[in-house]
């Protein structure tokens, strides 16, 4: 089949429209960063029309360089940051506040309440998920309370709430589809992955008006079109998928057993359990890897919050580089034992430890700490933190002995060689690193007939580079001991 799928991919800190070959290949990409907005401690929001207005751009953008008209897209995939909260009105598509992205820690102490109160096991038991503001339900809740009006209007069904890919949803049709798809609703703290509903239960505990909840759709499905003012012709929106489990369906982790890690905004290691929502006993999230013809696939996460963020703080905040590709010259010129340990809690710490007062500290500086080891400890945190997830993993029963990555970190070989040293396990990057935006693609494409089955797509997966352990144990757990020292230090009940 000729003709091309457009991937959009609503990220953290930017968005990007990707265009796919039939054969799964990119064909042009368009990206477009975006405002971070931080009102208060531990406060994160994006501008709603930040979003919608960098994707229009960014899809506009990919054809015209491209030299493609939209009659020439097959289909549209959605990928997005997940957690990510907004609610608008229904009429008007009218935002009632900004985006409060997955990062915020606002509700921390109402989470904390309800764990006082004993819902969190049975939270855990409905959605595999833990009490913790990470999540879209009590960012939701918030705006319901403490934006003006907004409950009356919720409660009269005049409000509508997604996340950002439903919202996305919602403008491309011209407001006329209100969907998400099963991935993303896992996420919402407020979603039964067992039952596959809304949970009415949680609805209650957490007072949220099921009117303004979306209809919950496979990942691969016919979600609705876009309106031909947008990009030039109808065109159909066939798969949606959260970030990482797109970047999951991507990497072709299509068996049990099968595990990705995902170096973006924040780092997400995702195994695939298959048929079993397997509950961790080490605090990892049991969630939903996708949904196929009304059947659900699970998958184990951890999740951690700061990962290329720490370069983009690295750049930005400190100054210390003025790009991120000087990072691996600068750690390949670093003895591994500099004795500098960064910890990036600056939206606190994430799984396994999930102690969102914690923030970040750097240790073990001396007069001879410069550049160079600040900037290698902070590549270190990342695999440190990839580290934390595969003892968790282990401790739960499952151990993947090889990793597919992707994100934008993966290009840095020096990072990989640590990481596979410090996992002790093989870490394999594909040949396509863009797995998130193609995970979307191949959803929509198969919803479209252009892929024909999972068999198909695992045969498309290639590898650029393996990278093996060299490192001894002894060494390894050397180094993991420092970090665990490190860690134990920014604690919040330490």
């Amino acid at each position: 089949m000729s003709g091309y799928i457009l991937s959009v991919d609503q990220g953290t800190t930017s968005s990007r429209a990707i265009l796919f070959t039939a054969e799964g290949r990119v064909h042009k990409v368009a990206q477009e960063e975006f405002t971070q907005h931080f009102p208060n401690d531990g406060w994160v929001e994006h501008n709603p029309a930040d979003l919608w207005d960098t994707v229009l751009r960014t899809a506009r953008q990919v054809l015209k360089d491209a030299q493609i008209s939209a009659t020439e897209l097959v289909a549209i995939g959605i990928t997005n940051q997940r957690e990510t909260t907004l609610v608008w009105d229904k009429q008007t598509g009218e935002p009632v506040y900004n985006a409060i992205v997955w990062q915020d820690r606002r509700t921390a102490e109402y989470c904390r309440q309800l764990s006082d109160q004993g819902h969190g096991d049975s939270v855990q038991a409905k959605t595999g998920l833990l009490l913790d503001p990470y999540f879209s339900a009590t960012k939701l809740r918030w705006i319901l309370e403490e934006v003006p009006g907004a409950r009356a209007r919720a409660e009269a069904g005049e409000l509508a709430f997604g996340t950002v890919d439903s919202y996305l949803l919602w403008k491309l049709t011209g407001g006329k589809v209100h969907r998400t798809d099963a991935t993303n609703a896992s996420r919402t703290m407020i979603f039964n992955i067992h039952t596959q509903e809304w949970d009415t239960e949680l609805l209650e505990l957490l007072d949220i008006p099921a009117g303004m909840l979306p209809e919950v759709m496979d990942s691969a499905a016919d979600f609705g079109v876009a309106d031909a003012e947008l990009l030039g012709a109808e065109v159909p929106v066939l798969g949606i998928a959260g970030d990482q489990q797109a970047a999951l369906f991507g990497q072709t982790c299509y068996q049990a057993g099968m595990a990705k890690s995902t170096y973006g905004t924040g780092c997400f290691l995702m195994l695939n359990t298959g048929e079993k929502a397997l509950k961790s006993e080490n605090r990892l999230l049991t969630t939903v890897a996708y949904r196929l013809n009304g059947k659900t696939t699970y998958a184990l996460e951890g999740s951690i919050f700061v990962a290329g963020a720490a370069v983009q703080w690295l750049r930005d905040g400190l100054q210390l580089i003025q790009g991120a590709g000087e990072t691996e010259p600068l750690a390949e010129q670093t003895p591994l034992d500099h004795g500098v340990f960064l910890v990036p809690a600056f939206t606190g710490l994430g799984a396994p430890y999930w102690d969102p007062d914690a923030r970040g500290a750097i240790f073990g500086l001396t007069r001879d700490t410069g550049i160079k080891e600040i900037v290698t400890a902070g590549l270190q945190s990342v695999c440190y933190q990839t580290k934390d997830l595969q003892k968790a993993m282990e401790s739960d029963g499952v151990r993947p002995t090889t990793l597919r990555v992707d994100g934008g970190m993966v290009a840095n070989n020096w990072v990989l060689n640590f990481l596979a040293d410090i996992l002790g396990a093989n870490v394999d990057r594909p040949e396509i690193i863009e797995t998130t935006a193609l995970g979307a693609a191949y959803l929509a494409g198969l919803q479209a007939g252009v892929f024909t089955s999972l068999e198909q797509l695992a045969d498309m997966w290639h590898c650029d580079k393996r990278f093996e352990p060299t490192m001894d144990k002894a060494r390894r757990d050397g180094f993991y001991a420092g970090w665990k020292d490190a860690v134990r230090r920014v604690q919040s009940g330490q």
